[in-house]
């Protein structure tokens, strides 16, 4: 599918399975069925929501776009000096609306992947309440909450800033039963999070807990809890920090989930690029297994330097950590082009047949939102509580934060930096708390820009050109 791809031309491919020449069906197991009104039986519906997951994992979505674009325009990570040309313009703050490939990219991809949720949950609701449709349309529900999270951060106003500016268009309704005429406006920031809190709330109640007769629940599918902790971001997001808290505590009171106590559990958990139903740190992962992943395009090759390697740790992150926290074993104090880099090693099965899985929320993420929440709410004594949960856990030789008022939630935000980086997240943390963003210069990087003030148009990502030619209903961002 071309990179710029517009809504109603996406919407356009449920005609037939080759109309785009999008074969989205490829997941685990890989199975085929055709597009339109074809999900008859369980099966079917569980083949489309394999396909689902298979457009989500693209290299253009949570594949690799969004994680890496989410430490790249913070100050997590920059695009080395001897580099094969990608995100250069990102990495400057220099894109635009008619030539960001990765905005187009996010922009496409993520309503492609609603296009699949949609007809999931359009088709299953026909198919009864059995254990297995409820868990399957459930997943779609909360498929499609996480993709309009994604899309309302990158192109709209952060809610805590503005929730009456204009955000994305919401799509809901497979275009077979729409036509395919339909050109949508973008819908206020506050209508699209209320539409994610919906469609969670709708996950939550329709899914069993647990694997169902057909289908067994492992990390690569949304199960009942992770999409609270879904829920637990969407709300830490919208700055409602009661709610953030509500849902991250049932997630922790309920869902199984547990920390690595060990070095050795901390640095398997990293290594191993399989699928688990132990609930040991992942709560949902998108499946890279060695018949069907990215290749040479997925998050693990844009660092690894068997792969581009691109994309190295600022010195500014790696000197965040202490030389006995588990985490900076992730990062490793090489070499790039004959010069010192930190090189990223969170992912590093690159090599192996097997590719890493791609981490979307684990359960130290669930932990600090709590922990946060807690705070902001003046709850300091819970804050701390959970907060050093993970912190001496992370760090064995460290004892516990003591710190009150802005120095603890900026401990908050520090432990979040050190925990989540090349995950996606930093960046958030800046938007959704107004903050300005210091990109620290790097001797073997670009420093082209490396203030973004809070009143910088380029925080949120141009809507692609491409869409607005074909559709002038939608608006574009102020500044492109």
């Amino acid at each position: 599918m071309k990179l710029d791809k517009i809504i109603y031309t996406l919407l356009a491919c449920a005609v037939t399975a080759t109309s785009c020449k999008k074969s989205f069906l490829d997941e685990q197991p890989s199975t085929a069925v055709t597009v339109t009104q074809s999900i008859q039986t369980p099966n079917d519906l569980a083949d489309a929501v394999n396909g689902m997951y298979n457009t989500m994992k693209n290299t253009m979505l949570f594949g690799r776009d969004i994680p890496v674009l989410g430490d790249l325009l913070a100050d997590n990570t920059y695009v080395n000096q001897s580099n094969s040309g990608r995100y250069l313009n990102d990495n400057n703050y220099t894109y635009a609306a008619s030539t960001s490939a990765e905005a187009s990219d996010i922009f496409s991809q993520g309503y492609y992947s609603i296009l699949q949720a949609n007809r999931v949950i359009y088709e299953g609701r026909k198919l009864g309440t059995s254990p297995d449709v409820s868990q399957l349309v459930g997943e779609a529900y909360a498929a499609r909450a996480l993709i309009y999270l994604e899309l309302v951060n990158w192109f709209g106003t952060p809610y805590t800033v503005n929730p009456s500016a204009p955000g994305v268009p919401l799509v809901t309704v497979p275009s077979y039963v729409t036509g395919f005429s339909a050109k949508p406006t973008r819908a206020t920031v506050s209508a699209v999070y209320t539409k994610i809190i919906s469609d969670l709330d709708s996950a939550y109640a329709l899914m069993p807990t647990g694997s169902t007769p057909l289908h067994a629940i492992n990390s690569d599918y949304i199960a009942k809890y992770a999409a609270k902790a879904i829920e637990a971001r969407a709300y830490l997001y919208e700055g409602d920090y009661a709610n953030a808290r509500d849902a991250a505590l049932l997630v922790v009171q309920n869902g199984s989930y547990s920390l690595a106590t060990t070095q050795s559990a901390f640095t398997g958990f990293w290594t191993s690029p399989t699928a688990t139903t132990t609930k040991l740190e992942k709560i949902f992962e998108l499946n890279q297994n060695a018949s069907n992943n990215l290749g040479n395009t997925g998050l693990d090759a844009i660092f690894s330097q068997a792969g581009y390697g691109d994309i190295q740790a600022t010195t500014d992150l790696y000197n965040a950590y202490t030389t006995t926290d588990f985490r900076r074993t992730l990062i490793i104090d090489g070499k790039r082009a004959g010069a010192q880099a930190y090189i990223i090693n969170k992912f590093p099965n690159y090599s192996n047949t097997d590719k890493d899985e791609t981490p979307v929320i684990r359960y130290a993420e669930v932990i600090l939102t709590l922990a946060e929440s807690y705070a902001r709410l003046g709850d300091e004594a819970n804050a701390k509580i959970y907060l050093n949960q993970l912190a001496k856990l992370r760090d064995p030789s460290f004892a516990g934060y003591t710190s009150t008022g802005d120095q603890l939630k900026t401990d908050i935000l520090n432990e979040r930096r050190k925990e989540l980086a090349f995950e996606g997240l930093r960046f958030f943390d800046f938007t959704r708390l107004n903050l300005p963003i210091v990109r620290p210069a790097q001797t073997q990087g670009y420093a082209s820009y490396p203030l973004v003030p809070i009143t910088d148009y380029r925080r949120i990502l141009p809507i692609p050109q491409s869409e607005r030619d074909a559709n002038p209903n939608v608006t574009q961002n102020p500044g492109y």
